[in-house]
């Protein structure tokens, strides 16, 4: 039953975000949405910010090579693409989250895919770890900067273009720092 009350949560809290900013969600609206106490929903979330970040964690875990497979580049071109087809839901969280929460929510759900690209990367070089974690770390900050600029642009870029743009520079710069 647990479980069932966690993914009403979950559906309850999409279903406002598509209509209303992240911001003025509250979690009576929540709860009387799927129909719990108030009491049930803190049983499960401390509040609405672990809400949010384990829905993003979940939703955005899709997009993820153990989830999709395959070049890291496709797996942001789909989670683009799913971006565009849920405009208005992005920008409700976009628009009411700081800058700073934005991108620890980002680097959060990144830092695992890139840092294991870069170690393929590098195969069998003899690199510091931390040396490797400063080229993931530069990669990060690039496709993030892509991807607010994707927003900032009302996300009418060539997703196509642009990701490939984007992943052939970051590739290029993976080869320079490890050589």
């Amino acid at each position: 039953m647990s479980q069932l009350t966690k993914k009403a949560i979950e559906e309850a809290f999409h279903d406002l975000l598509e209509t209303t900013p992240f911001d003025k969600i509250t979690v009576s609206a929540i709860t009387k949405k799927c129909g719990i106490h108030h009491n049930t929903f803190y049983y499960h979330y401390k509040d609405i910010y672990e809400l949010l970040e384990e829905w993003l964690t979940e939703t955005l875990g899709q997009f993820t090579d153990e989830q999709m497979g395959g070049d890291w580049r496709n797996n942001v071109k789909a989670l683009l693409r799913a971006c565009r087809a849920h405009s208005r839901l992005v920008y409700h969280i976009f628009n009411s989250l700081s800058r700073d929460q934005l991108e620890r929510y980002v680097f959060g759900l990144t830092d695992d895919a890139f840092t294991r690209y870069v170690r393929e990367q590098a195969g069998d070089l003899d690199l510091p770890k931390e040396k490797l974690l400063e080229i993931s770390s530069f990669c990060r900050y690039a496709i993030l900067g892509y991807f607010l600029k994707f927003l900032w642009d009302d996300m009418e870029d060539d997703i196509d273009e642009n990701v490939d743009r984007v992943g052939s520079l970051v590739e290029q710069f993976v080869r320079a720092a490890l050589s």
